[in-house]
């Protein structure tokens, strides 16, 4: 592991260079930006320009090629060091957003000194320069890629540093414990104001609380993040597709009484209460001797395999010939049983419990039980709404606040005993916590964090 300070330093120092991309998105639009960073960025200011205009201030003017031809006409924003997005002197050319515009444009930016910046490099130096801690940074992109509000409003939190503050104030209530063990080990001759073992328990145990709290925020945010993969598997003519449509709201898979019209993977993207649903339709699970439906079989189990949830469809015209076959999704994990078609059994829509397994009943071809369905997803996909936008997380981060809770743990066993023991457990506790914001944190990480990014951001 590397201390933020020694990998920053070594970092900007390697990156004296200035870089520059297009930050708007590929096609026609109305407006499209050149950005640039670096220590050239006003040398290309006024190479392009003519101008190097204050800090802060748009100015209109025309954008030349290296040979001094026009290539467009816009607004010049110049920010200056530190106070800019990636804490280094920064220029924005606005012009229009023509894909030959802004090609043009750009090269005559790299004509004069700078490079192309790779994927998140604006992000990445905005966290070695301490503009963002590394929460912060994934946040950014976690904003641009939101599927639903709640994941946006989620992600503006966390890029405004909520996540942070909770996680540096649990980083000082963890550090202030192992100032307390540590002055006992290293002044044990001396008299110092020591925590008895009642005390100690009893700060540990708060401090878990917090953790846990915090891990509760952070579960649904992780979701939001990453939204969920949900497989609808079943027998052929159980009614998927149908229930898939009635999900979406409209009809995004082919219906028919005929069995095995499914033969491949269907999917679209819902928004349940906030969460990005990834509903996935797959062939009927049956055994088949016609190629082209063994393959579609096999697809299916695939999707199984990786799915978040599996709705195992139930025909409720015939529930235990279907629930026999449910062994046919023998790589599931977290599975929720669908019964389809109660306008037909007469069950009523909603929870159900039959043998001993909990499920839903509904009808696709009504949508009767359909809410009571969405509500159930939540549940078993561990999304719950709260009140307040939950923190965004990411795995990462939710394997880190875990392997910190861990360590808490281990130094409530060392209460009364292993003095050393339990300060140690405390600072591992600490380290954990600092790679979410990046206080503690590799090249390696950052390069893999980053390289998820879009160019110019």
């Amino acid at each position: 592991m590397t201390s933020p300070g020694r990998l920053r330093s070594r970092t900007v120092q390697q990156d004296q260079d200035t870089i520059a991309a297009i930050a708007t998105p590929p096609g026609v639009g109305a407006i499209g930006i050149v950005r640039i960073s670096g220590p050239r960025a006003g040398v290309i200011a006024h190479a392009i320009t003519g101008v190097l205009p204050p800090p802060k201030q748009a100015t209109h003017r025309v954008f030349r090629a290296a040979d001094g031809s026009p290539l467009d006409k816009g607004l010049v924003l110049y920010f200056a060091a530190p106070a800019s997005y990636t804490g280094e002197d920064v220029l924005e050319l606005q012009g229009h957003g023509g894909p030959r515009v802004l090609d043009g444009v750009l090269a005559s930016v790299l004509s004069h000194g700078a490079r192309p910046a790779r994927p998140g490099e604006f992000t990445e130096r905005a966290f070695l320069n301490g503009r963002l801690d590394l929460a912060q940074a994934e946040a950014v992109a976690d904003l641009i890629d939101s599927q639903t509000q709640a994941a946006a409003r989620a992600a503006i939190r966390s890029l405004m540093g909520s996540f942070s503050r909770e996680i540096n104030a649990l980083s000082k209530e963890i550090g202030d414990l192992r100032v307390n063990f540590e002055a006992e080990i290293d002044f044990s001759e001396e008299p110092v104001s020591a925590l008895d073992s009642s005390a100690a328990q009893a700060r540990l145990n708060h401090t878990s609380q917090i953790l846990a709290s915090l891990l509760d925020q952070a579960r649904p945010g992780s979701l939001l993040a990453h939204g969920a993969r949900v497989v609808l598997a079943g027998l052929p003519n159980a009614g998927k597709s149908s229930l898939l449509n009635a999900l979406a709201r409209e009809d995004r898979a082919i219906v028919s009484i005929t069995p095995g019209t499914t033969r491949d993977v269907v999917d679209t993207t819902i928004d349940i209460a906030g969460l990005a649903v990834q509903l996935i339709d797959t062939a009927g699970l049956r055994e088949s001797t016609d190629y082209v439906e063994e393959e579609g079989v096999r697809r299916a189990t695939q999707a199984i395999e990786q799915a978040n949830l599996v709705l195992f469809v139930i025909d409720d015209t015939a529930p235990h010939t279907s629930q026999d076959h449910a062994s046919m999704a023998p790589g599931a994990g977290e599975i929720l049983r669908v019964y389809n078609k109660c306008d037909l059994s007469g069950r009523p829509a909603g929870t159900v419990v039959n043998e001993g397994s909990e499920g839903v009943s509904v009808s696709a071809k009504t949508g009767a039980g359909i809410d009571a369905l969405e509500q159930a997803i939540q549940q078993a996909l561990g999304y719950t709404c709260l009140g307040e936008a939950p923190l965004m997380a990411r795995r990462r981060h939710i394997e880190a606040l875990l392997k910190a809770q861990s360590h808490l743990h281990a130094a409530e066993q060392h209460v009364g005993s292993a003095q050393e023991l339990l300060a140690e457990e405390l600072r591992l506790a600490q380290l954990a916590l600092g790679e979410i914001t990046g206080e503690v944190t590799t090249e390696d990480l950052l390069g893999q964090i980053f390289s998820t990014f879009c160019i110019g951001k």
